[in-house]
């Protein structure tokens, strides 16, 4: 794995990428990186790529900070997953809508929970 996406914030997406080689490469790809991603999502979701140097890891850096068992106890709350179709309602596609709304809303469920130790 040589990227992971850190965050999207003000419809940019921030991507943390593993060297400076990756990092030119997907440069020069960053017009058509944008136009698929939002191709799949149906709507304008990202205006920007931003790319950073840093460590690549397979998890992003809050799932890395729980364990495997305090994931699979966390079972999103139906505000949750109201939430969350609300938020992915514009992406178009069923498939990444569906998949989109799991993660957001397993994320809203773990924000409101102690940390574990």
């Amino acid at each position: 794995m040589h990227t992971r996406p850190d965050q999207i914030r003000f419809k940019k997406l921030y991507l943390i990428v593993g060297n400076s080689v990756w990092l030119h490469q997907l440069t020069f790809l960053k017009p058509t990186l944008l136009e698929r991603i939002n191709e799949a999502a149906g709507s304008q979701l990202v205006s920007d790529i931003i790319f950073r140097v840093g460590e690549v890891s397979s998890e992003p850096r809050e799932v890395q900070k729980l364990d495997d068992e305090a994931l699979r106890m966390t079972d999103p709350s139906p505000e949750s997953l109201a939430q969350a179709a609300a938020h992915a309602a514009a992406v178009k596609d069923p498939d990444l809508r569906a998949r989109l709304i799991a993660v957001m809303a397993q994320a809203l469920s773990l924000r409101g929970r102690p940390p574990s130790k």
